[in-house]
C-alpha cells in the first residue's frame, strides 16, 4: 500500500506515525511546501516575546528524524499542485529548483491546514504588516523588532492568536494595542466573562479596541496610520489576526465537497467524497459535539486525532471522530481563560433551551496562601440537564477545573453530576468543596428551585417604583466602593435583626459580592415567607461588565 499525505504539523504528521505503526511495509510520502513538517505553531507567539528562547525549541521532528524513527520519505519544500482522483496522481513542484513531477497513490491525505485571513484592505502588503501562521513568519516578525525596534503596535483581531501575541510584544516591550471587530475578545467565551480580561489587559497595559475594525493602513511620516471604522491609531508594527480560512484549492480542484466556508466534508471516518481520499485538520469540517450541528473549529487537539482516526481506517480499522467540542485554554499574563462546549450565542443558535450559573470560588483552600479566585458559568440544557458549555476565568488551577468540565460533557453529565464527583484535594490544590462541586452545588440550588436567579442585564430594568425590593447585603465597606442605584443596604449577618424593614408581599432582589451571601440571604427572607431572587455572579461580575475599571482584585475574604 503507498499512501501519500498532503501537509504536515497536527494532522498530516499524526497520520504518518500512526500509518507506520500500522504497517510496517507500507510506503509512506509526506510532502510539505514549508521547510517544516512538525513544528510547535502554538508556540509562535512565545518565541516573539522572548519566553521560548531558541528556534530550535519550536521544531518537534524533522524530516531525518521522522525517517530514523518510521522510514517515512518526508519531502519538505515540495508543493503539491494538483491532484488527480481517476489516475491517483498528485502532480508535485520542487520549490528549490521549480521542477514537477508525479506521484501515485493508493490513498491520499490531505492535511493542508487553514491559512490566516489578509482582508482586501488598503496598505495590507505593508512591510511592518504581519501574520502568523509558521517559522518563517515568526522569524520574519522577530527580525523585525530586532532590526527596526519598534515602539509600538497594533493586533487586529481579539482571538487566541491576537491575545497570545498582545501579550508577547508587550514582553517585548512594544505599547500594544488591540482592535477587535465585536463587542468583546475571544469569542468563544460570553460578553460577561469577557469583561475580566478587557479589564486586565487594561491593567497589564494593552489598549483595547472593540466594536471597530479597521479600514485602511496608511504611511505616514514612517509610521502606520491604522483607519478604523471610528477614529484611527498609530503604530510602528501591525499584526494581523483576524482568522484563519481552511486551505481547500487542491481539494476544490480535485472535484471534493466543500461546505460554505470552503472546508471539505468528511464523514466520522475522515473519508472525504472520495472514498480513496482523506482529509484532516484545521481545513475540514466537523460535527460539533454538543450541538451536533456542522462546524469548523480549528484546535491542535482535534487535528492530531483525526490523524490517527484516518491512519486507522486506512490500515483496515474503523475508527470514528465523534465530533469536537472546542475545548481550549489561554494564557494571558498571569490570566488564565478557558471554555468548553457551548457559549450563550451558540446554544441559542442551535435552539436550545438552556439556564446557567456563575460562581466565583477559591482556587485553593483559603487559609492556604496563594488562592485566588476564578470565575466559573456553566450552562446546561433545561430539560435533559445536560452539561453543554462551560467558561472559567482566573488564574492558579483554571486548567484543570476546565479539564474535568470538558470530561462531563463528553460523557453527557447532567450539571447536577458535579456535586458527586470526587475531586483530589489537599491545600495547596484545592478545597474540600472544589469550585467544579460548588457550580454543581449552585447549578442544583436552581434546578431544584432552592435558588431563583436574575442576571446582570436583568438589573437595568428592575422597577424602581416601590413595586419590588432591592437589596445589597454587602459590608458597609464593601458599599463604600460603589453601589447599584434603587438598592437599600442591610449586612447579610444584621439581616434577621432588620426584616421587619422589608416589605411583604413583594418580590425581593439581593446581591452581594459573589453571590454567595445574597443566596445565604434569600434564604433567610424564604424562610420568612417572601419571594427572593439572587443576582447571579453577585456585584463583582455586574460591575466588570457595565463599568469601564480595572480587574476586580481575585479574593474575596468575605466568599469563603
Amino acid at each position: 500500500m503507498k499512501v501519500v499525505i498532503i501537509g504536515g504539523v497536527a494532522g498530516g504528521a499524526s497520520a504518518a506515525a500512526r500509518l507506520r505503526r500500522l504497517d510496517e511495509q507500507a510506503e509512506i510520502i509526506l510532502l510539505e511546501r514549508g521547510e517544516y513538517i512538525s513544528f510547535a505553531n502554538c508556540g509562535l507567539p512565545y518565541y516573539i516575546g522572548g519566553v521560548i528562547k531558541e528556534k530550535s525549541a519550536l521544531t518537534l521532528q524533522t524530516p531525518q528524524q521522522f525517517y530514523n524513527r518510521f522510514r517515512i520519505d518526508v519531502r519538505i519544500k515540495n508543493e503539491a499542485l494538483s491532484i488527480d482522483p481517476i489516475r491517483h496522481i498528485v502532480t508535485i513542484r520542487r520549490s528549490d529548483d521549480g521542477s514537477t513531477y508525479e506521484e501515485s497513490y493508493d490513498k491520499l491525505i490531505l492535511s493542508p491546514g487553514a491559512a490566516p485571513i489578509r482582508p482586501a484592505i488598503p496598505g495590507i502588503d505593508d512591510e511592518a504588516v504581519f501574520t502568523l501562521r509558521n517559522i518563517p513568519d515568526t522569524m520574519k516578525i522577530d527580525t523585525f523588532i530586532h532590526e527596526r525596534e519598534p515602539k509600538s503596535a497594533v493586533v487586529v483581531g481579539g482571538g487566541y492568536i491576537g491575545v497570545e501575541m498582545a501579550e508577547n510584544l508587550s514582553h517585548a516591550g512594544i505599547d500594544t494595542t488591540i482592535v477587535e471587530l465585536s463587542d468583546h475578545l475571544i469569542a468563544p467565551l460570553d460578553f460577561d466573562m469577557a469583561a475580566d480580561v478587557h479589564n486586565y489587559l487594561a491593567q497589564k497595559g494593552v489598549s483595547v479596541i472593540l466594536n471597530n475594525g479597521v479600514t485602511a493602513i496608511e504611511r505616514e511620516n514612517g509610521r502606520l496610520n491604522v483607519k478604523l471604522q471610528n477614529g484611527a491609531v498609530s503604530a510602528d508594527l501591525l499584526i494581523m489576526a483576524v482568522g484563519v480560512r481552511p486551505e481547500t484549492t487542491l481539494a476544490k480542484e480535485c472535484g471534493l465537497l466543500l461546505n460554505a466556508r470552503g472546508a471539505i466534508v468528511v464523514n466520522e471516518r475522515m473519508e472525504t467524497t472520495n472514498p480513496d481520499i482523506y482529509a484532516v485538520g484545521d481545513a475540514v469540517e466537523v460535527t460539533d459535539f454538543v450541538s451536533k450541528n456542522a462546524a469548523v473549529i480549528p484546535l491542535a487537539g482535534p487535528a492530531n486525532k483525526q490523524g490517527r482516526i484516518a491512519a486507522d481506517n486506512i490500515c483496515g480499522g474503523d475508527s470514528r471522530y465523534t465530533g469536537t467540542q472546542g475545548s481550549a485554554v489561554l494564557k494571558i499574563f498571569d490570566m488564565t481563560v478557558a471554555t468548553t462546549g457551548l457559549n450563550e450565542k451558540s446554544a441559542s443558535a442551535a435552539g436550545i433551551d438552556y439556564d446557567k450559573t456563575y460562581t466565583f470560588s477559591a482556587s485553593h483552600a483559603s487559609y492556604y496562601p496563594g488562592a485566588n479566585n476564578m470565575s466559573v458559568k456553566l450552562l446546561w440544557e433545561k430539560g435533559t440537564l445536560k452539561l453543554i458549555g462551560a467558561q472559567i476565568v482566573g488564574f492558579d488551577g483554571v486548567d484543570k477545573r476546565m479539564d474535568v468540565l470538558a470530561t462531563a460533557i463528553r460523557f453527557g453529565a447532567k450539571v447536577t453530576d458535579l456535586i458527586e464527583l470526587e475531586l483530589c484535594y489537599a491545600p495547596p490544590f484545592g478545597s474540600a468543596k472544589d469550585p467544579v462541586n460548588m457550580a454543581g452545588f449552585v447549578a442544583e440550588n436552581v434546578v431544584s428551585g432552592k435558588l431563583k436567579q436574575f442576571f446582570w442585564h436583568d438589573v437595568a430594568s428592575l422597577p424602581r417604583d416601590g413595586s419590588v425590593t432591592l437589596l445589597d447585603v454587602r459590608t458597609d465597606t464593601e458599599r463604600g466602593r460603589g453601589s447599584i442605584d434603587g438598592f437599600m443596604h442591610i449586612p447579610v449577618d444584621s439581616l434577621r435583626e432588620h426584616v421587619s424593614e422589608i416589605p411583604k408581599g413583594k418580590p425581593v432582589y439581593v446581591h452581594c459580592h459573589s453571590g454567595l451571601r445574597s443566596y445565604i440571604a434569600c434564604r433567610i427572607l424564604s424562610g420568612y415567607g417572601y419571594d427572593c431572587y439572587n443576582l447571579a455572579g453577585g456585584w463583582r461580575l455586574y460591575e466588570a461588565v457595565t463599568k469601564n475599571r480595572r480587574v476586580p482584585e481575585y479574593r474575596c475574604t468575605e466568599c469563603k
